[in-house]
């Protein structure tokens, strides 16, 4: 018997519980590639586009658009032509039977990661470990505003074969707060501190914009400890950047203001939902955080460029290295990517913003996971 296969409502994050499919992307009876775009699903924080995790003809779409339905209910199914349509009717009838929503108290919230502190030298440290496995694991680092959540699409799909962490920097999420002198050689020194803390000799690392910078830099001063190295629109390879992004995310202090900052990371603006708005602000009335933001900008973005050179330590790095740029980035100039050395495999990604990890984040895996290959 020729197999059926669901399509559920994915889980991006922790805290997402439900999400509502916008658009269809295709219509009944059309094939679907693994990793394709199936639908636009649309959650509290961000809209995007759901990647197909298997392939088949689309034999039914369980969903209507604009309907919200829980993680893990079915939205689609995939299967052979061949297969009647009475015994599609018969599976869907069995799924719907047997679903449980996790808040119901089917698998759920108390089986996922969930985050948690080590302590360094740095201070508290926090970060989300998720998948398994004995080899190097993939240590995700974020950007200047950003936290572990910025790894939400990205992470559970690196997670399906190998160890991956997500870290807050010094300043960010739920990490300490004190940042040292707040330069790139300090936010490395927490992520080798967290490394250290896990008992982790060598891993892969992904650094997202100033995090690249801070990946660039650990892996140029402790190469023994760089796997691969994977730079996502990364600080650090050219002196121009934003201006307006870093002095908007200091200053705005309310939701009209937060937005169109924040909207300036997407290719689609209309992407940003109400509730990361009102997070990222919820994150910036905290104790220490202005503080903390403003002596990073001040160390690595001065007078509106940015303060960091890393083209000549890239050119001396041994590990396989990669860089990807969304050709639509404001943020950190695509240019950047010019003139690199040969070595460095360079892939630039269409109708894609800064975020090149949200919006594009089955392809993003996909060359992660092709540099692991060649280390």
């Amino acid at each position: 018997m020729a197999e059926i296969q669901p399509v559920v409502m994915p889980k991006f994050g922790l805290s997402m519980t439900e999400g509502a499919v916008l658009d269809w992307h295709k219509a009944e009876g059309e094939t679907v590639a693994p990793g394709e775009e199936l639908m636009d699903v649309e959650t509290t924080k961000i809209t995007n586009a759901y990647e197909s995790p298997v392939g088949g003809t689309l034999r039914r779409q369980v969903a209507r658009e604009g309907e919200t339905l829980p993680v893990g209910a079915l939205v689609a199914v995939l299967a052979d032509p061949s297969v009647p349509e009475s015994e599609i009717d018969a599976f869907i009838t069995d799924f719907q039977a047997n679903f449980v929503p996790p808040e119901a108290g089917g698998e759920g919230e108390e089986d996922a990661p969930r985050a948690q502190k080590a302590e360094t030298p740095q201070g508290a440290i926090n970060y989300l470990e998720a998948g398994g496995g004995s080899g190097p694991p993939v240590v995700l680092v974020h950007g200047f505003g950003g936290d572990l959540n910025n790894w939400m699409f990205l992470q559970p799909l690196l997670a399906e074969n190998r160890r991956t962490i997500a870290l807050d920097l010094p300043g960010h999420g739920a990490s300490a707060k004190q940042t040292g002198s707040g330069d790139v050689a300090s936010l490395a020194a927490a992520v080798a501190g967290l490394l250290d803390a896990l008992s982790i000799e060598s891993a892969h690392l992904v650094g997202h914009s100033l995090g690249g910078a801070v990946t660039l830099h650990l892996a140029s001063t402790a190469p023994q400890r760089v796997e691969t190295l994977t730079l996502i629109a990364p600080a650090g390879l050219g002196s121009e950047v934003d201006a307006d992004y870093i002095d908007g995310f200091l200053k705005a202090s309310r939701r009209k203001e937060m937005k169109p900052v924040l909207q300036r990371l997407f290719a689609d603006p209309s992407l940003i939902r109400r509730e990361m708005v009102e997070e990222v602000l919820k994150f910036k009335r905290l104790d220490g955080v202005d503080e903390a933001l403003t002596a990073i900008a001040e160390a690595c973005f001065p007078q509106g460029r940015q303060g960091l050179s890393y083209r000549e330590a890239l050119a001396g790095l041994s590990c396989p290295v990669q860089v990807i740029w969304g050709e639509a980035d404001i943020i950190v100039p695509v240019s950047h990517a010019e003139g690199l050395p040969e070595a460095v495999t360079v892939t630039r990604l269409p109708g894609t913003g800064h975020m090149a990890q949200m919006e594009k984040a089955s392809e993003v895996a996909r060359l992660i996971e092709g540099l692991m290959g060649r280390a």
